[in-house]
């Protein structure tokens, strides 16, 4: 079963990436870190760091940090704020830089377990100081995350991850981007998990972040004040 998932995972890779019509290819890393302070609250740190090519051209990284308030099991709300830096193309953190900013944002996110399948919806307004002046943007995710070897995420579960974005703003053309994933993840414990996976990037007319085509490496870990942790634990990045 979990070999011919990873299969399944390589065949769509190599669709996305022949139908992309490029055959340059960057990276996506991201570390994410969540500590649950109490039943109802979490906070996270999440660094991020991409390339337009494999490690190299290093153009775009983030560091960001928030809260999350569990509304109850299928409800929750985030807060957060973080430093986001574009780059100029053709090197490695070139000048003159592209975009510097400071975002904010307000999010909720809504998860229904159906079978094995764990749906997530999320819904996410940003307020964003940039170097090209303020604007605002409001995203939508959706996304499944399906165990492969046991009936729920645990530890020793591998587990595919999928999900899709769209970015929209409240100007004129209104649509930004379309961000699409196809991964595969681990969790080897309680603590930690590792995702793997490609992502494939549709901008119009943006210069924020450049680059349509990478591969996502994601290493999380999760901490557990209370030592009551869920029996199933989902993974996940503030992407």
């Amino acid at each position: 079963m979990i070999k011919k998932t990873i299969k399944i995972f390589l065949i769509l890779f190599l669709s996305f990436q022949y139908s992309s019509g490029q055959s340059k290819i960057g990276t996506w890393n991201v570390l994410n870190v969540n500590l649950k302070i109490s039943e109802k609250w979490n906070v996270f740190t999440e660094a991020q760091l991409r390339s337009l090519s494999l490690y190299d051209e290093f153009h775009y990284y983030e560091i960001k940090t928030g809260g999350t308030f569990k509304i109850n099991k299928q409800f929750a709300a985030t807060a957060g704020f973080g430093s986001y830096n574009t780059y100029s193309e053709l090197g490695n953190f070139n000048n003159p830089i592209q975009n510097k900013e400071i975002r904010t944002w307000l999010q909720m996110n809504i998860k229904q377990n159906l079978g094995i399948f764990v749906i997530e919806q999320r819904y996410r307004a940003e307020q964003r100081f940039t170097s090209n002046g303020y604007k605002n943007r409001f995203r939508y995710r959706i996304g499944a995350s399906i165990p492969i070897n046991n009936i729920v995420i645990k530890e020793k579960t591998f587990y595919v991850n999928v999900w899709n974005e769209i970015f929209l703003t409240n100007k004129e053309p209104f649509f930004e981007r379309n961000r699409l994933l196809l991964g595969i993840g681990y969790e080897f414990n309680k603590k930690l998990a590792i995702q793997t996976g490609y992502i494939y990037q549709f901008d119009y007319k943006i210069n924020d972040e450049t680059g349509k085509d990478f591969i996502n490496v994601a290493l999380l870990y999760n901490f557990d004040l209370t030592n009551k942790t869920d029996k199933e634990f989902i993974p996940t990045t503030s992407d």
